[in-house]
């Protein structure tokens, strides 16, 4: 089955850096485009950014557009979010997806929090 598994979440100063990671499992991963989004406390599920199948084509929120940078290691089933001059608002739980023809996977999330 489809398995994705974020990790990397923590705790980050404004200004400063965090990488998220999300490992996946139980498909043809290299076939796929992968994607984060992210829900803040009380905020609705924002699509945050995008990556073709063969990483040669990314894409990003206006929000995080500058600052963050998504990536992907075929060999090692793993899609990246580096995340550069955070802002308090970029504190969320993150999440991983992949888009099949019957419905969007998701991971469990990891939890980015940004403060002083």
């Amino acid at each position: 089955q489809v398995q994705l598994v974020e990790s990397g979440g923590g705790l980050a100063q404004p200004g400063g850096s965090l990488r998220v990671s999300c490992a996946a499992s139980g498909f043809t991963f290299s076939s796929y485009a992968m994607g984060w989004a992210r829900q803040a406390p009380g905020k609705g599920l924002e699509w945050v950014s995008g990556i073709s199948s063969d990483g040669s084509d990314t894409y990003y929120a206006d929000s995080v557009k500058g600052r963050f940078t998504i990536s992907r290691d075929n060999a090692t089933n793993t899609v990246y979010l580096q995340m550069d001059i955070v802002k308090p608002e970029d504190a969320a739980v993150y999440y991983c997806n992949v888009a099949a023809l019957t419905r969007v996977y998701w991971g469990q999330g990891t939890q980015v929090t940004v403060s002083s």
